[in-house]
């Protein structure tokens, strides 16, 4: 189960940084693509970090990183190579994966930041709580960091590129919208519990 947790967690945070080239409207408010399957990524630590420990979990957050900076290198290789003549979307490519260079920037210090911060409160209310109120810790170290993340997030990606009110919007929608998925996401994150955790009481 750890493997799979660990490799949906990078497989979402490189999904993220593509997807968070794109902004999309709901109404009046401006949102990047990113934030619907960013957000999932809090939910993934803190479930292995209740299943596995702290260090399970900091092992993780520091992997993505990684895993992220290595992406962006291999991106930047991609867009360098000389297009075959065949191949007539290399503007179209760069626009798109060149665009997402400063978004990946932008991830990488609100990721360090952020599932840094959910990972310590995570586990400062675990140690306080013990196996019980799963859903207290879900929530709160989710909504705490992820106030960080889109703050820091949204501010570095977009800062220049849209006005300041549309950027004040978006982060306080993007957050809006993070803190109703992180509601949602509680009976998902009991559930990924208890699966993780039946085989091990079959092997007792």
């Amino acid at each position: 189960m750890f493997v799979y947790l660990n490799a949906l967690f990078v497989g979402l945070l490189l999904i993220a940084n593509i997807l968070g080239v794109k902004l999309f409207s709901i109404g009046e408010f401006v949102l990047p693509a990113a934030v619907v399957v960013y957000v999932v990524t809090y939910l993934i630590t803190d479930v292995i970090g209740e299943i596995y420990g702290k260090e399970a979990a900091r092992k993780t957050v520091q992997a993505g990183f990684v895993t992220q900076i290595i992406a962006l290198i291999f991106i930047f290789i991609a867009i360098q190579l000389p297009a075959a003549p065949v191949f007539g979307a290399q503007e179209e490519f760069e626009q798109i994966l060149g665009g997402s260079f400063r978004v990946i920037l932008a991830s990488l210090i609100s990721y360090i930041a952020s599932q840094n911060l959910d990972v310590s409160i995570f586990h400062r209310l675990k140690a306080k709580h013990g196996d019980k109120k799963l859903w207290l810790r879900n929530n709160v170290s989710t909504m705490t960091s992820q106030l960080v993340d889109t703050t820091l997030f949204i501010t570095i990606a977009f800062w220049g590129i849209v006005p300041t009110n549309v950027l004040l919007g978006m982060i306080l929608t993007q957050y809006v919208f993070k803190l109703c998925v992180a509601l949602i996401d509680t009976p998902v994150a009991y559930l990924l519990v208890k699966t993780a955790k039946k085989p091990e009481k079959n092997a007792a």
